[in-house]
């Protein structure tokens, strides 16, 4: 069972997460401010995060700000009241998946949860297309798949290693070795 974890202040809001994530399936955790969320953050690993921009004690930007600090990569949904162009960047640049403006309904719930499967099938459905291009020796082709599997999640250490691959065929061993080492580092924090 996929893992979830929703931080909010608002009980109401908290209640219908939590309602519609349990009948999609999902173990659910839920906090009603900023520190409860890192130290669930920390206590657990989740498959998938909602988190408000505003809550008391430590606001959901900075959770944001600080779980990625520490290496926490889990797919954050944030959710406002108070939705703005930069709160949206902000958020965006630390790695938000996506954005959902209160009130919001299940469908909308269901929705966001769809692209957020879809976009990691998407990932996994590059991956594997990369590996064939690679098998079959069309390395530039390998390399714009590659590109843009990073671009959808910056975070997947497979991407890391079949670049070092795609590089060292093309005879490119510095980009080689640059990508194979960022891909050791992704396995050692995953031990």
């Amino acid at each position: 069972m996929r893992k979830v974890l929703i931080a909010d202040d608002t009980k109401n809001i908290r209640q219908l997460l939590i309602t519609c994530l349990q009948h999609e399936g999902y173990d659910v955790t839920s906090v009603e401010n900023g520190e409860e969320a890192i130290e669930a953050f920390k206590k657990g690993n989740f498959d998938l995060a909602f988190i408000d921009i505003k809550m008391p004690k430590i606001s959901g930007t900075e959770v944001l700000r600080q779980i990625r600090s520490i290496g926490i990569k889990t797919p954050v949904i944030i959710i406002t009241a108070f939705a703005t162009v930069k709160n949206a960047v902000e958020c965006t640049q630390m790695g938000a998946v996506a954005y959902m403006q209160k009130p919001f309904t299940t469908n909308r719930i269901k929705q966001v949860l769809q692209e957020v499967i879809n976009e990691n099938k998407s990932l996994e459905s590059l991956l594997e297309i990369a590996k064939n291009k690679l098998s079959n020796n069309l390395m530039e082709e390998a390399l714009t798949i590659l590109k843009k599997a990073l671009s959808i999640d910056p975070a997947c250490a497979n991407t890391y290693y079949l670049l070092a691959k795609v590089y060292e065929k093309m005879g490119n061993l510095h980009e080689a070795k640059h990508f194979s080492e960022v891909y050791k580092l992704f396995q050692e924090e995953s031990e």
